[in-house]
C-alpha cells in the first residue's frame, strides 16, 4: 500500500474546506482522498473544485470518461483511473475489455467504433505530442463540433494536472476503487 507525502485533512474541517466538499462530492459520502490531500491547500481545493468538468457538459459521459481513463492511464494515474472506473464506466457504457483496453501500449482498434477510437488518438497524441496532428483533427471533426473539441482537449489536460497530484502526493488508492492489473503495459 502506498503512503501519502502529506496526511490528508481530518473531519471535523473548515466552512471553506466543507463547502468545496459539499460542492464536489454526493450528499452522505465521505470526501476521497485526493479532495482531503488537496485540502492542506484551500485555496487550490476550491480551484480545483471549481476548475472541474464533471457536469454536464457538450460531449457524452461516454466521451468524456474515454479521455479521463485514457490519460490517466497514459500518466500511470492509478488512483484516479480506478476512481473513474468505478464511479463511472458503468454510466458510460463501457465494457470491461474496453475498460482494460485503455491501460494497454497497443489500443484493440476492434473494441472501439470510430468515434471513441478518436478519442482514444486524441488522448495518446496530446500525451505524447502536446499537439493534435491535422489528419487526427480532420477524424475528430467528423464526430465533434469545435466547442466539443475544446473541451475534450481541456478535459485531457486537466487529468493530467489531476494525475500529476494523485501521483505526486502518493494518493492512496480508494478502497472502493480497481487497481491496475500487474501486467500493466501502457506506453
Amino acid at each position: 500500500m502506498m503512503t501519502s507525502r502529506i496526511k490528508a485533512v481530518a473531519a471535523p474541517y473548515s466552512e471553506d474546506v466543507q463547502k468545496a466538499f459539499d460542492t464536489i462530492m454526493p450528499a452522505g459520502m465521505v470526501p476521497l482522498n485526493i479532495f482531503t490531500s488537496v485540502a492542506n491547500n484551500p485555496r487550490i481545493l476550491q480551484r480545483m473544485v471549481a476548475g472541474g468538468l464533471l457536469d454536464k457538459g457538450t460531449i457524452s459521459i461516454q466521451a468524456r470518461e474515454i479521455i479521463i481513463l485514457r490519460t490517466c492511464a497514459l500518466c500511470k494515474a492509478e488512483y484516479e483511473w480506478g476512481v473513474h472506473v468505478a464511479g463511472f464506466a458503468l454510466k458510460a457504457k463501457l465494457t470491461q475489455a474496453q475498460i482494460d483496453d485503455t491501460l494497454s501500449a497497443n489500443i484493440n482498434r476492434s473494441l472501439w467504433n470510430d468515434e471513441q477510437a478518436s478519442l482514444l488518438a486524441l488522448a495518446d497524441e496530446l500525451h505524447t505530442t502536446q499537439g493534435i496532428s491535422d489528419a487526427l483533427w480532420l477524424s475528430l471533426s467528423d464526430h465533434f463540433s469545435h466547442e466539443q473539441s475544446i473541451e475534450l482537449i481541456m478535459l485531457a489536460g486537466l487529468y493530467h494536472a489531476v494525475s500529476f497530484i494523485v501521483n505526486g502526493l502518493k494518493v492512496p488508492n480508494e478502497a472502493f476503487a480497481p487497481s491496475f492489473p500487474h501486467s500493466l503495459e501502457v506506453k
